[in-house]
């Protein structure tokens, strides 16, 4: 889930809150922005177009070096952000491959894209997929500590990520289904910005 992804986001950041208060609120939000980012490529290509799993680890490498010898909101917020961008395509691999209904259809073999080997990177399959019961577990496990440590709309924010999660989770289904229906009432000049498995049967 993309919640999840955020969640991990502000977790990757929690050090830096607890170490270095001062940027904490820049290092949270951009670890949350770093766990959404990857997948606005579902307008594109999904899972290759931002997903970055080798460049994206080396880019956070290199941004640790940076924030290490000049620790600036900046910099420890762009670390945060590339670290956690990173870590959202680790999140894919152990999750399950593109394609629709994967509870019900043939699994994909594909993960994500690895630009420096030109392949892809088939799913590990821990969770099952994105929405499972697996995915909401993981996410309220890394919750716990965010919500002991952080307050205010912090707090508030990781409450409402976890309310969100379990709707989804209890209507992941049925909402494969409301969207390949939504898609085909699309004017055809918007189709192209859908992604394609809710374009089929």
């Amino acid at each position: 889930m993309v919640t999840t992804h955020a969640l991990v986001g502000l977790f990757v950041a929690l050090p830096v809150a607890i170490l270095v208060p001062e940027h904490g609120p820049t290092a949270l939000a951009a670890g949350a922005l770093g766990g959404i980012v990857p997948d606005l490529d579902v307008f594109a290509e999904h899972r290759r177009t931002l997903h970055q799993p080798v460049y994206g680890f080396a880019a956070a490498a290199g941004a640790l070096a940076v924030a290490v010898v000049a620790p600036t909101a900046l910099t420890l917020g762009l670390f945060a952000f590339l670290l956690t961008a990173a870590l959202h395509c680790v999140g894919d691999v152990v999750s399950c491959g593109l394609g629709a209904r994967p509870w019900d259809n043939p699994p994909s073999d594909r993960a994500v894209y690895d630009h420096v080997r030109g392949t892809w990177v088939p799913p590990r399959r821990w969770i099952p997929y994105d929405g499972s019961p697996a995915d909401l577990g993981f996410a309220a496990v890394i919750s716990l500590p965010l919500v002991v440590v952080l307050d205010g709309v912090w707090k508030l924010l990781i409450v409402g990520l976890l309310a969100v999660s379990i709707g989804y989770t209890v209507s992941r289904k049925r909402l494969e289904d409301v969207a390949t229906w939504g898609a085909r009432l699309l004017p055809s000049r918007f189709r192209r910005y859908v992604p394609e498995r809710y374009l089929v049967s």
